[in-house]
């Protein structure tokens, strides 16, 4: 769940509310620590768990070179090799507002980041036409999908033997500036965007392929509230708000139409993620409350239809960027970055009936 800050704005599709952070910010490692990503001052910055659960940081992961600083948006994503993929934008260079894509790697928790290299953009030279989602493939591959200057979507994926493939133009028309990127059970890359008339899927059909366009799933959508999650049985749930303030629900592959779930809380972006509620299988949903508190709702995984039902925790906030994981045990860990710019955390308390957070407390 994202606050709506102005994004870039570009000639062809005009301003976007698109959200300023896209994926999982907040990482963990193989060996359980945790990780927290953030733009800030033309750079990104990370912080640390320590094994006693205090945080270092933030550290520097190095400027995005002579070109210019970086925007203040950032995308995030891991594989399974617990491996941080990070894609920034910055000016290009070569035109007035022209911009490109950079990316980055961490391979082990606390240590340094690999160089900042250009990807390009979709269009070669182009203004910001949306901002770049990624996800991780069961090889350990990047994939990174960006809406392009037609309104339609554009990826560019790892080589098994290093470099990138050249863009893919995955055709489309009006999508969100924002699109959603998750990988599925079976280790495929899928991406969910929304359209003035409903909700479309770009998934692959065999490992290192493009994602193919499906068709448009009709439903009434807000464009930049989109989020996913994979659910125990390795199909994707989409959630998303509609244009009349609720909260709705879509697993093609579990044939589960575009479903309303409930009310949402307030207008910004949803944040979706799975964890174990009184040893079950459950997905949790955030998103900032009309108040500015950080509100979640707890549904049984892929028993979504059974509605959504919100609780409010932490103090109010003018701003609030959530993001939700879980820890080894299965814990649910929630982080926030306020206006201010303070970064909180907080965690499910072990034993407690229900889900219920241990006090939030900053990270540094």
């Amino acid at each position: 769940m994202a606050n709506r800050s102005q994004a870039p704005t570009d000639s062809s599709h005009g301003p976007s509310t698109a959200p300023l952070l896209q994926g999982a910010w907040l990482t963990r490692g193989v060996e359980g620590r945790f990780s927290a990503y953030l733009p800030r001052d033309g750079e990104v910055v990370r912080w640390t768990e320590q094994p006693d659960g205090s945080w270092s940081g933030p550290v520097s992961l190095g400027g995005p070179g002579p070109a210019g600083r970086l925007t203040p948006f950032l995308a995030v994503g891991q594989g399974a090799d617990r491996y941080v993929h990070l894609v920034g934008v910055r000016p290009a260079g070569t035109g007035e507002g022209h911009v490109e894509l950079v990316h980055s790697v961490q391979f082990q928790t606390g240590r340094p980041a690999l160089e900042w290299r250009s990807i390009g953009h979709s269009n070669a030279t182009s203004r910001w036409t949306g901002n770049p989602a990624v996800a991780v493939d069961a090889q350990g591959r990047a994939y990174v999908f960006m809406r392009n200057g037609g309104g339609g979507l554009s990826a560019r994926a790892q080589k098994d033997t290093g470099g990138w493939h050249p863009w893919w133009d995955l055709k489309g028309s009006r999508t969100d500036p924002s699109p959603v990127a998750v990988t599925n059970g079976s280790g495929f890359v899928e991406l969910y965007t929304a359209h003035e008339k409903g909700l479309v899927r770009y998934v692959q059909s065999e490992s290192g392929g493009r994602p193919v366009r499906e068709d448009v799933v009709p439903a009434s959508v807000t464009m930049g509230s989109l989020a996913a999650t994979t659910g125990p049985s390795g199909h994707v749930t989409l959630f998303y708000l509609d244009q009349e303030g609720q909260v709705g629900a879509w697993s093609p592959d579990r044939s589960l139409e575009p479903t309303v779930l409930g009310k949402a809380v307030g207008t910004g972006r949803l944040d979706a993620t799975r964890c174990l509620v009184d040893g079950a299988e459950s997905t949790v949903l955030a998103q900032r409350s009309a108040d500015g508190r950080l509100a979640l709702a707890v549904l049984p995984s892929e028993r979504e239809t059974e509605g959504v039902h919100w609780a409010e925790t932490g103090e109010r906030h003018a701003e609030l960027t959530a993001v939700l994981s879980s820890d080894l045990d299965g814990r649910l860990v929630a982080m926030a970055r306020t206006g201010g710019g303070r970064v909180l955390t907080a965690r499910q308390r072990p034993g407690a009936e229900g889900l219920r957070l241990e006090g939030w407390r900053p990270i540094g």
